[in-house]
């Protein structure tokens, strides 16, 4: 199937699928489906006829564990014009009459109160459209009853403080991208708790703005963080779903091919002649959001995409070899990390570039998160002990009675200040061109991979380094910089070894 799997698709076993209601959805939404607007998709009032991977994202999403319903959140990332609405509103119907829950609550939610009506008035259209559907229930502005089940479909926007006291089973969340802030989505997904494996959220939406107007990451983009994090197996969270269509962010959006990857219904529900259009008379950050659905940022990404990932050639470690541990420490929000490089054996040799530990504060921790310090040291005497360690470049900052107590065990520490311009420029250049040009391997790792697609351009009259997107941002890089002090001083001399100074 062409258009089947997305570019990020969380786990879901072939036997929740078969367990699973995705084909009764399925069936329903065939049955009672209609096209509200005329579109390439067909014109208006005609039967809805889904498309093969359309199917297939509702057999994941209405996928069965042993406890019931498997996911309650779900996130679907796709372009505009891919039919978004007209599914959702399918859903919407279905969670309302034929889910089979008493006083079920059904929502339709969106940033503003126009946006949510949408979906509901669709919804609304369809019902309207079946002598069936219409005698099961009654019509109002912004609600649909369901007298004989005590059900309840309505429209909510985002002012979240009004939300308290719902009991929601099915909660539709359109374009969640343009939420202000986090607070409905919040609201709304706790709110679920009460339903136990009978209520979910599907959010559906394209990609959007990175930072909300909190000066946080987006609900949105967060969510998209996290479920990768998820499909990549960092975390292990069987209630979350995401199924994200994208085009790489390093592919030409003037191509058609670029196109292609990220909309599974061109030729089909769209028209190639719109994209052939659009992407002559629109600014490309918007295209690529719009019509790609990339995450564009007004920073400049360091690594080119793919190119780390390139490096990748996971290796068993050589108790023989020689090796450098770069050690970038925090206190409780940033991550503490320490990564390591071994040395070429010869001419003919990479620089092998592997995670050692991490110490990340887990998504459902509170501000009393601390990273356990003692944990951390005896990592490095672990590992000092075991291999043939020539240095631990260490950032000091907040971590030099550690840097002394290795120091007098014996652990070969050297002071590296990640906040030296003079020596992170070239050490930034030099690994830079490193993994452009391939002359460094590594084992794969998600989280390092992360943080390095994480880090930014800071470009200054002293040079180029990089940083965070932004001070507030939880956009974590402290494996990048473990990582560059690790391969900076892999490649050092042993003269000019850096003495610690310990204040």
């Amino acid at each position: 199937m062409a258009s089947w799997p997305p570019a990020w698709l969380t786990p879901v076993s072939d036997e929740q699928i078969a367990n699973g209601k995705g084909d009764a959805v399925i069936a329903f939404a065939e049955t009672f489906g209609i096209i509200t607007k005329d579109s390439v998709a067909g014109s208006a009032g005609s039967p809805l006829v889904l498309r093969d991977w359309q199917k297939e994202l509702l057999r994941h999403v209405f996928a069965y564990d042993e406890k019931g319903l498997k996911h309650r959140i779900n996130l679907i990332g796709m372009p505009r014009k891919q039919g978004k609405s007209a599914l959702a509103s399918t859903l919407g119907i279905y969670g309302l009459l034929a889910q089979g829950i008493n006083g079920a609550e059904v929502y339709s939610c969106a940033a503003d109160r126009d946006q949510a009506r949408i979906v509901f008035a669709d919804a609304k259209k369809m019902i309207e459209a079946n002598p069936d559907l219409l005698e099961m229930v009654k019509l109002y502005r912004d609600a649909i009853e369901v007298p004989s089940t005590g059900s309840i479909y309505r429209v909510l926007s985002s002012e979240a403080f009004t939300k308290e006291g719902l009991s929601p089973t099915l909660i539709v969340l359109d374009e969640l991208h343009a939420q202000p802030n986090r607070e409905l989505f919040d609201v709304m997904s706790l709110a679920q708790g009460a339903r136990g494996n009978m209520a979910s959220m599907i959010a559906i939406t394209t990609a959007g703005v990175k930072t909300d107007s909190t000066g946080q990451d987006s609900i949105a983009y967060s969510l998209y963080q996290y479920g990768q994090r998820v499909a990549r197996g960092e975390i292990d969270d069987p209630t979350f779903f995401m199924a994200w269509y994208e085009a790489p962010i390093e592919a030409d959006h003037r191509l058609e091919e670029t196109w292609r990857m990220a909309n599974p219904g061109i030729d089909d529900i769209c028209a190639l002649s719109d994209y052939k259009s659009a992407v002559l008379r629109t600014p490309e950050s918007e295209f690529r959001t719009k019509r790609c659905n990339q995450w564009v940022s007004s920073a400049i990404s360091w690594l080119p995409t793919g190119v780390w990932d390139a490096c990748a050639d996971p290796v068993e470690l050589d108790p023989d070899a020689e090796y450098v541990l770069g050690f970038d420490g925090s206190f409780s929000g940033d991550t503490t990390v320490i990564v390591g490089c071994r040395k070429p054996k010869d001419e003919e040799d990479k620089p092998y570039i592997f995670l050692v530990k991490a110490w990340e504060k887990p998504v459902d921790a509170d501000d009393s998160w601390r990273v356990d310090i003692l944990d951390a040291e005896n990592a490095i005497r672990d590992f000092c002990a075991k291999y043939k360690v020539r240095e631990v470049a260490c950032d000091p900052y907040r971590w030099q009675r550690s840097m002394e107590a290795l120091a007098d065990a014996g652990v070969p520490i050297v002071e590296w200040p990640s906040t030296s311009a003079k020596r992170m420029i070239p050490a930034c250049a030099n690994f830079f061109d490193a993994v452009v040009e391939k002359r460094v391997t590594h084992d794969g790792n998600p989280l390092l991979a992360r943080h390095l697609s994480n880090a930014v351009v800071k470009t200054d009259s002293l040079g180029v380094r990089i940083v965070k997107e932004n001070r507030a941002s939880n956009r974590r890089i402290d494996a990048a910089v473990a990582a560059i002090l690790a391969y900076d001083r892999a490649g050092a001399k042993m003269e000019k070894r850096i003495v610690p100074k310990f204040l």
